[in-house]
């Protein structure tokens, strides 16, 4: 799952991307309205966090702009303000939900899954990918091969959910770094080939068919040789 958090407080950011990095979500940051537009427009988030009080354009404004041109998914609006007024002007604006700040984490992600889950509801074919008999179910986080569950680390199960994205695409290591690690990843570690014999321990070696091979001089593919 790719969440992108609109907040212009770098503190209270990365403390949100801290947090969901930790249970297994990709996050980007945005510090404004017109970055959040150029994010959205250049790439595909499940979820947006968008903070009310930002410099220039509104948060208000820019859940408006998002919705007119085309993102259908959650919107959770944060903001200082806590009057029926407030909440009820950001739920006009497109927002789906709306949460005062202070806040606990625990709860923002309680929020964001349920959020999630109303949203996979409404169109159930974009919350579970399916690739030969291996099946991901991103709400419920649960992977299936065979009828049988196996149980991965929040950053096995990123790893994967990324191949499943990019089934039969030879996926580089850059690539990898940048979308399941974040872009101050040190491209020299083994951490990736480490996490892919993880993975394929848990994914590949029960069963009879290997889905997770080797490009020499690229990186990794996802494909089913039979």
């Amino acid at each position: 799952m790719r969440i992108l958090i609109v907040e212009d407080q770098a503190k209270t950011s990365q403390f949100l991307k801290k947090g969901f990095s930790e249970v297994g979500y990709s996050a980007d940051i945005a510090e404004s309205g017109p970055s959040a537009e150029s994010f959205v427009a250049s790439s595909e988030y499940d979820l947006i966090i968008l903070d009310l009080m930002l410099p220039g354009q509104s948060g208000i404004d820019t859940a408006r702009h998002l919705r007119r041109d085309g993102f259908t998914g959650p919107i959770l609006m944060l903001t200082a303000l806590s009057s029926t007024k407030d909440k009820v002007n950001g739920l006009d604006s497109g927002a789906d939900d709306y949460m005062t700040k202070p806040f606990s984490f625990d709860e923002l992600l309680a929020r964001v899954r349920a959020l999630l889950r109303r949203n996979s509801n409404k169109n159930s074919s974009n919350s579970i990918l399916k690739y030969s008999d291996l099946e991901v179910d991103l709400v419920q986080r649960k992977v299936t091969r065979e009828q049988q569950e196996i149980t991965l680390t929040s950053k096995e199960f990123s790893l994967l959910e990324y191949f499943m994205r990019n089934p039969e695409r030879p996926l580089g290591r850059t690539s990898i770094a940048e979308h399941v690690w974040d872009i101050d990843f040190d491209s020299e570690s083994n951490v990736i080939d480490v996490y892919i014999n993880l993975l394929r321990k848990k994914v590949d070696s029960p069963f009879s068919k290997k889905l997770i091979q080797t490009v020499v001089g690229v990186g990794y593919v996802l494909k089913d040789s039979h």
